[in-house]
């Protein structure tokens, strides 16, 4: 969890965020999370009912402050999607929980923060299709639980194939790597299949889950892609979906490397990408 602060802390004092608005989101409300989660699951998180299995298998036990920050993750990824349908483009600096299912936690993940989101602004006549681009290095088997019953909605997980889970919900799109694989390869699997998906399809919003455990020197993801892969990665996702005019919400997702800078550093280029692509302006929302 200490990635989170440093990173805040990076992005606060860095003079090119200095324009930037950083706000704190409100939590995920119970009727949002049950959108997308099974009501007696979502109650027994909130009141500490969930068994020793249950809490095994989401990887951190139960308090107070764990319910608090897993309802924020998700109402940040809201909040950014919210102000990106109306600005192009918005970060939440946590959120990409894409192992929640619908009746239960998995890998470090409560609540599945794209799922409520999609779901809360579908329910809303905010959108009317969506995207999920996750680029997290483990499949988003949560997510595609979840979604892939709703037809206005596109999951696309690129991700290892002998990585973890082990059961992996099939996504509308699934890209399966091989151990290794490098900056070259994985990019141009990446363009091939993201530019087929915008030109097959349009979507209102996309949520974007810019995983920093891709890296090569991540102790859980057995890919290679460097710093600067991951940089070309980010910018490719985010110019290729501002040309297509689709507003589009940044999650963090995953990051496990040696050395919790490294993973900052990859967050923040990660966000510096971003911001630079939304002030170009260059986003039209006529018609959304």
């Amino acid at each position: 969890m200490g990635k989170y602060r440093l990173l805040r802390d990076r992005t606060v004092n860095n003079p090119i965020h200095q324009e930037d608005l950083l706000l704190v989101p409100n939590a995920a409300t119970t009727e949002q999370l049950c959108l997308a989660h099974d009501p007696a699951y979502v109650h027994r998180v909130l009141l500490g009912l969930l068994s020793d299995g249950e809490m095994k298998r989401i990887g951190f036990p139960w308090s107070e402050e764990m319910v608090e920050r897993s309802r924020r993750s998700s109402g940040a990824t809201l909040a950014a999607s919210r102000t990106a349908l109306s600005e192009g483009i918005s970060v939440n600096m946590a959120g990409g929980t894409h192992h929640a299912m619908r009746d239960a936690g998995e890998g470090f993940c409560v609540f599945n923060d794209a799922a409520v989101t999609i779901l809360t602004l579908l329910k809303e006549n905010e959108i009317q299709r969506a995207l999920v681009v996750d680029c997290d290095v483990h499949q988003g088997n949560g997510t595609a639980q979840i979604l892939n019953d709703h037809p206005n909605v596109f999951t696309f997980s690129m991700h290892g194939e002998k990585n973890f889970p082990l059961r992996k919900f099939p996504s509308t799109l699934d890209i399966d790597l091989p151990d290794g694989t490098d900056d070259s390869s994985y990019l141009q699997i990446l363009d091939a299949s993201l530019t087929k998906i915008l030109s097959d399809h349009a979507f209102d919003l996309a949520i974007y889950l810019a995983g920093a455990d891709p890296f090569e020197g991540d102790r859980l993801g057995r890919l290679k892609l460097t710093k600067s892969g991951l940089s070309q990665r980010d910018a490719f996702v985010l110019e290729a979906l501002r040309s297509h005019s689709i507003p589009t919400a940044v999650a963090m997702a995953g990051g496990y490397a040696h050395n919790i800078n490294d993973i900052v550093d990859i967050h923040a280029e990660t966000i510096r990408i971003a911001s630079a692509i939304s002030k170009q302006r260059q986003w039209n929302h006529e018609g959304k």
